[in-house]
């Protein structure tokens, strides 16, 4: 009904001329991507709150509505794999070492590192995010961009060249909410300049985008358009998840951990939902005479009358009898232990990774050795992890260039981009070390290889380590060579007079 509400309106706004309003962003003829998309991306995030429908019973003839039990397996897996592939232990760095310090000034001011964790795991829920550097008081911040806000205008097999980053806020206005729509449109011209374009709709209905208002509104500052002129790159950075958009071919949008495991995770809520009616329901329960539960001042209570083991029944002859029914607790592990695993497959994690079977659980070093899908599933995530990184970077000392906040000209010299990952899951650091140090000591590896590889340096931090390493030597065989030589006589006596 809302779907034929949504092109009735639509309909009516194309005969009356009304190029100024929305019902969704992808009405706008510049939004190159099918509002399916969106509502695929709008599911996705349900899963994620574990939002689900209500399940109808029939018990005896009443009809009875009741939330499932439910285990929100969407965000258990996209929290594993955020923190399987991207930790505060990374480090990005550069050859430049001015520009290696920039970018860990604004990462810092960012708190980077754990923002993009928080943002990979909803990116990993619903096929991707983007990020976008601007300036706040003349200092670089970044935003944060869901699935749902980006709507890529073009785009080929490798990029994303132009888009619409849409911010929504709400405030009340005669006892009324009211929703405004900030459509923010980053375009190349026919000139090759990079033009952002700002507009603002307003609406008093959540799902309709609505009409546009001038943007002081609510942007006081905001400009309607700015041009920046010829530029490297765009100025924002989407992350892909790995691997084609099987559900839409020709979008260049990532899918999410949900989209291809639907059945997989109604099974897991399904099974866990009966596993819990199946201990409430499955209460051992004795029938017993009526007369038996009254209590009164003639009848003193045979059993405890709180406890609700027993049930009153009239009949004729009636024995205390036992129909306590056996739990199938042992069927539905072995049913949500088989839901798990064809969920790991789904999601590309090892089998194992949420069961739990005779063999425990897996080692941090035994993930390896498995030849394990996490740790293939985890290499593909981080091709496009360091890919997004290094965009962002780019764009970040393109905004700061032109700006005037840090001068440097990325177009003519690209830096050197480096980024170290923490491998603590999948590598036994103390075994590492413990090879690399005898290997170095046999001269079969290279001191900077050894710092490189055990502490996570740059090229240029591990040089000055070495620097500081010899300097140290030397200063300390100077040292050595000024001390006076001591000596003593063949009794071991430090006077060499005569005794």
């Amino acid at each position: 009904m809302f779907e034929g509400i949504r092109n009735l309106f639509r309909k009516a706004g194309a005969k009356i001329g009304m190029n100024g309003s929305l019902i969704d962003v992808t009405d706008d003829n510049r939004v190159n991507m099918p509002i399916s998309e969106y509502k695929r991306i709008a599911k996705d995030f349900r899963f994620y709150r574990n939002d689900y429908d209500s399940i109808t019973e029939h018990v005896g003839k009443n009809i009875h509505r009741r939330k499932r039990h439910t285990v929100n397996m969407t965000k258990t897996a996209a929290r594993r794999l955020a923190s399987i592939v991207f930790n505060q232990k990374a480090k990005v760095s550069f050859s430049d070492e001015a520009v290696n310090d920039y970018i860990d000034e604004v990462f810092t001011d960012n708190d980077f590192y754990n923002q993009f964790e928080t943002n990979l795991e909803k990116g990993i829920v619903a096929g991707g995010f983007a990020m976008r550097p601007y300036v706040d008081n003349g200092k670089i911040r970044i935003a944060w961009i869901r699935a749902d806000q980006f709507y890529p205008l073009r785009s080929n097999t490798n990029n994303i060249p132009e888009c619409a980053i849409v911010s929504k806020t709400q405030q009340i206005e005669n006892h009324t909410v009211i929703y405004y729509s900030l459509l923010e449109f980053h375009q190349w011209d026919e000139q090759g300049n990079y033009v952002i374009t700002n507009e603002l709709y307003r609406s008093d209905n959540k799902s309709v985008i609505g009409y546009r208002v001038p943007l002081d509104r609510i942007y006081k500052d905001l400009q309607d358009q700015t041009n920046f002129g010829p530029m490297y790159r765009p100025l924002f950075a989407y992350f892909h998840t790995p691997g084609a958009n099987n559900i839409s071919l020709e979008s260049p949008l990532g899918v999410g951990i949900v989209d291809n495991a639907r059945g997989e995770l109604k099974d897991i809520n399904m099974i866990n939902d009966a596993m819990q009616r199946e201990i409430r329901y499955g209460k051992r329960r004795i029938v017993v005479p009526e007369q038996m539960l009254k209590i009164d001042e003639v009848h003193e209570p045979y059993f405890d009358p709180e406890d609700p083991t027993y049930i009153g029944f009239n009949g004729d002859d009636l024995k205390i009898t036992d129909v306590t029914s056996d739990m199938r607790i042992e069927q539905l592990k072995s049913a949500m232990d088989y839901a798990l695993r064809k969920f790991e497959v789904q999601i590309g994690l090892s089998a194992g990774t949420f069961s739990y079977d005779e063999s425990g659980l897996k080692t941090a070093t035994e993930v390896v050795s498995d030849n394990s899908m996490t740790y293939q599933t985890r290499s593909s995530y981080l091709t496009m992890v360091e890919k997004a990184i290094k965009e962002l970077c780019t764009s970040i000392l393109e905004l700061a260039n032109y700006n005037g906040l840090f001068k440097y000209n990325v177009a003519n010299n690209d830096p050197e981009f480096h980024i170290y990952f923490d491998d603590g899951l999948f590598v036994d650091k103390d075994k590492q070390l413990d090879e690399d140090l005898k290997s170095t000591a046999a001269l079969a590896m290279p001191k900077k290889q050894f710092l490189i590889r055990n502490y996570g340096l740059s090229d240029d931090e591990a040089d000055e380590w070495l620097q500081q390493t010899y300097q140290e030597q030397r200063e300390q065989m100077n040292l050595n060579s000024s001390l006076p030589e001591e000596t003593t006589n063949p009794d071991g006596d430090d006077d060499v007079g005569a005794d």
